[in-house]
């Protein structure tokens, strides 16, 4: 007998968990699903974790630095390195998603057609990840 895979929840790591958590929950749609203890520290108050999801679609969301050891500044040369990493959400109507999240706030530019096929568009997250919607049929 095997085993039922149920999905896959990736874990990023964020510089600044607010606003990572209000670009995916505000901007994006997701929900909250659980997340750790909030702390007070200098930087704020915050979780650490957070587990965020819409419909199907799940990610978890982790801070780089323990409490009070955050620079003030993000390494500009890790947010670079965030370029290799892509966050695929797949949609029902990419068109529908762009119209929604444009409405909230979001910046991109409008869906187009993929070399490959899949209609699409994308934007960075406050850490430089990117996050592409692309329509499945």
């Amino acid at each position: 007998m095997t085993f039922a895979a149920l999905g896959m929840t990736p874990l990023i790591s964020v510089f600044d968990m607010p606003s990572a958590v209000s670009f995916y929950r505000e901007i994006l749609g997701f929900d909250l699903v659980s997340a750790s203890p909030e702390v007070e520290t200098r930087e704020g108050t915050f979780s650490h974790w957070v587990w965020l999801r819409r419909g199907p679609v799940e990610l978890m969301l982790n801070t780089q630095f323990d409490s009070n050891e955050r620079p003030e500044e993000n390494d500009q040369a890790r947010v670079a390195a965030h370029g290799d990493t892509v966050l695929y959400i797949g949609c029902s109507d990419v068109d529908e998603a762009f119209d929604e999240l444009t409405r909230r706030g979001l910046q991109a530019d409008a869906p187009t057609m993929a070399p490959y096929g899949l209609k699409q568009f994308s934007t960075k997250d406050p850490d430089g990840y990117t996050v592409v919607f692309q329509e499945v049929r």
